[in-house]
């Protein structure tokens, strides 16, 4: 509905608030005469009519008032100038998917990447901001104040909201791929509630990933970012058994991935390998694939997976790339060789709220025969984590390690 709706605006603020002018129209249409067949459409109709009246008006205000307005020979905000939706030679024309139009448009050079990526997905993806700012491994305030400013800074400089043309897109794209991966990331696993997929999130992310890899077949990171997708969204119904309760890749039922979405996946991410030195979306997509194609958890290869995450660290240093390296090395050389990187990872202060630094050390810990040290490492995970699905299995463990150190049940 925004994404339709600012096309029109030629300005988010404007979008924003025409969007809750039609839920106010609806509020009173829909009491009177009942919810119409297709809801979205009427919402969406309505607020760009909206738009359209308040463009109107304002140019009819600078046509009335011409010596107080700096003359325009072509107004943006005139209807009349406003592009045919049926031109193919319109701007816009270069990004066929409406909500991926708008995407394309928030990640603005002029802005920091950062904001871009929490702009987009904040207003544009619907992610709450405490999702945003977990993606981030920020504070809420602080997530909060980048999009402000990223909203004032385009108000500001008079950054227009057009989509921009195909020559255009290659230096967004880098920020694009982020925004539709944190997307993806946050319906994978969601931050809070009782549900452990938001399923409309991760559809939604791989329909954006399907129509950037059709856009721009040229960019190696637009199939590794399909490629990644399709690898880790193949396992969505093994995640979780029937009462709800995490299942980690060692209990899963691979005979339930789905085989269409990893033998696409595999392709997909082949092709991406082959267009020469990968990047980090292509590297995490190869690493997928071997979870993808081992037969077990044991039988993975793993020394396959520690040499895949040191390349993706090359071009991609982040903390939590360095702790799920450190998870792999407890696979491929022992719970002993992990310690000392989490130990080196307990330090950075970006990684002082993050909840799977204690669980995987908690893990490490349990398996080390270390189960007073476990439970401490769990009992911390547990007051980082709001998703009730993972609760329960950090509790289930917490219980485990605590008869195991002989300390009784856990605490309530």
């Amino acid at each position: 509905m925004l994404s339709a709706t600012v096309r029109v605006a030629g300005d988010l603020d404007l979008a924003e608030e025409c969007a809750q002018e039609a839920y106010v129209s609806a509020l009173r249409a829909w009491t009177r005469d009942g919810v119409p067949r297709r809801p979205g459409a009427w919402l969406t109709t309505a607020a760009r009519n909206h738009a359209l009246d308040r463009l109107r008006r304002e140019v009819t205000l600078r046509r009335k008032l011409p010596l107080l307005v700096e003359p325009a020979t072509a107004d943006p905000h005139d209807p009349a100038d406003l592009a045919d939706p049926a031109d193919p030679d319109r701007p816009d024309a270069a990004v066929p998917d409406d909500r991926l139009r708008l995407v394309f448009t928030c990640c603005h050079p002029a802005l920091a990447p950062e904001a871009r990526v929490a702009l987009t997905l904040r207003l544009v993806c619907g992610v709450p901001t405490p999702d945003v700012a977990r993606a981030f491994l920020v504070s809420e305030p602080t997530v909060a104040a980048r999009i402000t400013r990223a909203k004032k800074k385009i108000s500001a400089a008079r950054i227009p909201y057009r989509v921009p043309g195909r020559a255009e897109l290659p230096e967004r794209l880098d920020s694009v791929l982020t925004a539709v991966h944190l997307l993806f990331s946050t319906g994978h696993t969601a931050g809070e509630g009782d549900a452990l997929v938001r399923e409309e999130l991760c559809d939604r992310a791989l329909h954006l990933a399907r129509t950037l890899a059709a856009l721009l077949p040229e960019q190696a990171e637009t199939r590794g970012l399909l490629g990644l997708l399709l690898l880790t969204d193949a396992r969505r119904a093994t995640r979780t058994d029937e009462q709800g309760r995490l299942l980690l890749l060692a209990e899963q039922d691979r005979t339930r991935w789905d085989q269409r979405a990893v033998l696409e996946g595999l392709t997909v991410t082949a092709g991406a390998l082959a267009s020469g030195p990968p990047g980090r979306f292509t590297l995490q997509a190869a690493i997928a694939g071997v979870h993808a194609v081992a037969p077990s958890l044991e039988q993975t290869d793993w020394p396959r997976v520690v040499h895949l995450y040191d390349r993706l660290l090359a071009v991609w240093g982040t903390p939590v790339v360095a702790l799920n390296r450190a998870a792999a090395v407890a696979f491929a050389h022992g719970p002993a060789a992990a310690l000392p990187l989490l130990d080196e990872l307990a330090t950075d202060p970006r990684l002082a709220d993050y909840p799977y630094l204690p669980a995987t050390r908690a893990d490490v810990l349990r398996r080390l025969g270390d189960a007073a040290g476990a439970a401490d490492s769990y009992r911390r995970a547990l007051e980082l984590t709001a998703n009730a699905a993972e609760r329960a299995f950090l509790e289930q463990r917490l219980a485990e390690v605590d008869r195991a150190a002989g300390a009784g049940p856990a605490p309530a």
